[in-house]
């Protein structure tokens, strides 16, 4: 039996993201593709984009898992006081409580989707930083050339 009611879903693309630089000495930015602001849900999903050798600082969660899929580059993951190498293709879930980070240790900017759930503040961390855009390169990893274009 099929439901009698759709929701309609909320549809973006990069175009829509807004992007931020938690701190002016930042070596990431984050591109919010959806927060309790916009999806009505406690999560945040985004694409942190980290600089050659840039990193988070190290920070845990005391309720929230987060889970990183790498989209481009290469990174070390370090949850802990154990350290993964991770790349494009692989996926890391950190459980509430691990105090863990990621540093770019690639050639080129790494490209990571973000998922917290729930939100615990990271969006709200996210938007009251310094805010910022998406370039050629990030529009050709997320594969939205036509997404620079004014409309």
């Amino acid at each position: 039996m099929y439901a009698t009611r759709c929701v309609i879903p909320v549809i973006k693309s990069s175009k829509d993201y807004q992007v931020y630089r938690i701190s002016p000495d930042a070596s990431n930015r984050l591109a919010i593709i959806f927060d309790s602001t916009n999806a009505n849900t406690s999560l945040t999903c985004c694409i942190e984009i980290f600089d050659v050798g840039g990193q988070t600082p190290p920070n845990r969660h005391q309720w929230a898992v987060e889970m990183f899929f790498v989209l481009k580059g290469e990174a070390i993951a370090i949850c802990d006081g154990k350290s993964a190498i991770i790349k494009a293709g692989d996926s890391l879930l950190v459980p509430p409580t691990g105090t863990h980070l990621i540093k770019n240790t690639g050639s080129t900017r790494l490209y990571t989707l973000t998922v917290m759930v729930p939100n615990e503040d990271f969006s709200e961390l996210i938007r009251s930083g310094i805010p910022s855009e998406l370039d050629a390169e990030d529009m050709a990893v997320l594969g939205r050339f036509d997404a620079l274009m004014p409309c």
